[in-house]
Formats: structure tokens, C-alpha cells, sequence
């Protein structure tokens, strides 16, 4: 498999697991969530990412959310599963749960936490590339993995026979331009920041898109890779301009969150406008009111119409 393998482009974000008030699965919500992800036209979704909370859920929740987000989707989103885990032997687990489930392909981390070496790293991606025919994404995630993954690395694991794309979350500018270049003839790169320099990248035929978290702009977000794709750059730079306004008040450079946690502000964001985005399962912890308050300033503030959350 290479790029050419798979059509993923645009904007397909990581979207939030549903859990209700007392932490279970909501899996009505998740379908509702995924309908309004249709509505916005959105060109993809991941399920149980670093949005997802996948560290929360147990392998049967797992599998339940794969098959219920490919039913969900019904086709018109591209569906990846994250199968992010310690063990190449729990990954495993979870990528055939996405095959039955019928998903689009997989993503993956190295194994958190531990820190693997460089040859740790690669053989745990071939242990699970030969497990499975769905297409792979490797995710390089530093502030999650504590290891970030340069140019050299990924081009090895870009040889893996089931390796299509990354989607490169470095903090290092110039590394991320040094692997996009190096590497963009033979996987799908993802990662593109939605800056002017982003766009006038993206202008000029590189990268494919963004894996992006949570959606909380809905249409924004794929409609600045249609302007894109319709060489429109005023129009992309403008929503582009948008997005940065959710990244500065909410996020850190390093993706991590100025308050509370990624995950409930996106949560909250998402139950400002109606959608049941559900709320975070323990250890992380709701927004307090004066992070609600936040959060629903930013959306106002872009013109984005709020109401008392839902569930």
C-alpha cells in the first residue's frame, strides 16, 4: 500500500466519545454526534482518539464504538479507528475489531508512556501492519508519547507494507516541513497548520490535510480545504483565521489545553451548539463555570450561536 492506496483528504477530525453524566457509554449520542458531523460536511472522522478518550475504554467499548460509528457514518465519511495501546498484541485486538466493523483504516501512536527506542517503535508498527489489511496512518504524537518521531523514523515506517499516511503533531516547525517534503510523494501527510503559511502550502500541492480535533467550528473546518481546492485563498485564509482563534484561547503550542482538559473544552464546545457531545469520563474532570464561560465567549465572539448544553 501507498498513498495512492486511499483518497483521505480535507479535514477529518479526531470527534468525542459520548459518555453520559455517571461515565457509560452512550452510543445513541455518538450517532447523533456523527449525523451532525454528516450535516457540517465533514470529510472524515477518527474514532476513539486522543479526543476519543480511548485510554478510558475497555476493548468490548471499543469495538462497540467502531461498529457504531461505521453505521453512523453509513459511508459518506471516511471512518479510521485509533487502535493507539501498549502492546502490539492489544493494537492487534483492536484493528480487527475495526475490520469487522468495517472501517476505512487505523490509527496509531507508538506505545505512550513507555518511550521505545527506535527499533522498539518499528517493529511494534510491522507486528501491527502484518496483522491486519487495513490501510495504517501513523500518528506521531509527541506530547502524548514523549517521543517525537523525526524524519528519518518515519520514512522507515513509511516502507511498512499497510502505511499510507501520517499525521505529523511535531511542535518542531522545521521538522514538520523536513518529513512533509521528504515524504508527501509516498504517504498521504497530514498536519498542515490552518495559518496563511499553511494555506499558501497547501496552495502549492503539499500535504493533504488535517486530522484535526474535535470539530468544534463544524463546517469551518472542511470548508477551508474546499477553498483550498478551489484555489481560493481569501476565503480559506478567513477561515483558516477562525480556527486560530480556538487554538490561541484554548490551546497551549504544544496542544496542550490553556484550562481544564482537551477533551471537555471540546465536549463543552460542542454541547454550546446542541450537539451531544456528552460529557468526559473520570480521571479528567468537567469544565468549571468560569471555563464553560470561556468556551462560549470564543464561540460567540466568531458568531456561533450558543444555548444552555445538552447532554
Amino acid at each position: 500500500m501507498d498513498r495512492h492506496s486511499i483518497e483521505w483528504t480535507g479535514y477529518i477530525p479526531a470527534i468525542t466519545t459520548p459518555f453520559t453524566r455517571d461515565g457509560a457509554l452512550d452510543l445513541e449520542a455518538l450517532g447523533a454526534q456523527i449525523g451532525w458531523m454528516r450535516e457540517q460536511r465533514l470529510h472524515g472522522i477518527i474514532l476513539a482518539g486522543t479526543s476519543g478518550e480511548w485510554f478510558s475504554m475497555s476493548a468490548a467499548e471499543r469495538a462497540a464504538l467502531f461498529t457504531e460509528g461505521a453505521r453512523a457514518a453509513d459511508g459518506s465519511l471516511w471512518v479510521i479507528g485509533a487502535c493507539n495501546a501498549f502492546t502490539a498484541e492489544e493494537a492487534i485486538t483492536h484493528a480487527h475489531a475495526a475490520e469487522r466493523a468495517g472501517l476505512d483504516g487505523i490509527l496509531l501512536t507508538p506505545p505512550p508512556y513507555l518511550v521505545p527506542s527506535r527499533a522498539e517503535i518499528v517493529q511494534f508498527y510491522r507486528d501491527v501492519s502484518d496483522a491486519t489489511d487495513l490501510p495504517l496512518c501513523v500518528y506521531n504524537w509527541p506530547r502524548g508519547c514523549v517521543v517525537d518521531m523525526g524524519t528519518d523514523l518515519l520514512a522507515e515506517l513509511a516502507t511498512i507494507e499497510n502505511v499510507v499516511a501520517i499525521k505529523n503533531s511535531t511542535g518542531n516547525a522545521a521538522q514538520f516541513l523536513e518529513s512533509m517534503y521528504a515524504l508527501e510523494g509516498s504517504v498521504r501527510y497530514f498536519g498542515l497548520p490552518t495559518s496563511e503559511l499553511g494555506a499558501d502550502l497547501a496552495l502549492l500541492g503539499h500535504g493533504d490535510g488535517l486530522m484535526g480535533s474535535g470539530a468544534p467550528l463544524g463546517a469551518d473546518h472542511s470548508d477551508y480545504w474546499r477553498a483550498i481546492a478551489a484555489g481560493d485563498r481569501e476565503r480559506a485564509v478567513a477561515l483558516g483565521a477562525r480556527d486560530r482563534v480556538v487554538m490561541q484561547r484554548w490551546f497551549q503550542p504544544d496542544y496542550g489545553a490553556r484550562f481544564g482538559n482537551q477533551q471537555a473544552i471540546m465536549k463543552t464546545a460542542l454541547r454550546l451548539q446542541g450537539v451531544p457531545a456528552g460529557y468526559v469520563r473520570r480521571p479528567l474532570l468537567e469544565l468549571t463555570g468560569d471555563e464553560v464561560q470561556i468556551v462560549a465567549d470564543t464561540l460567540r465572539d466568531l458568531g456561533i450561536d450558543t444555548r444552555p448544553p445538552v447532554g
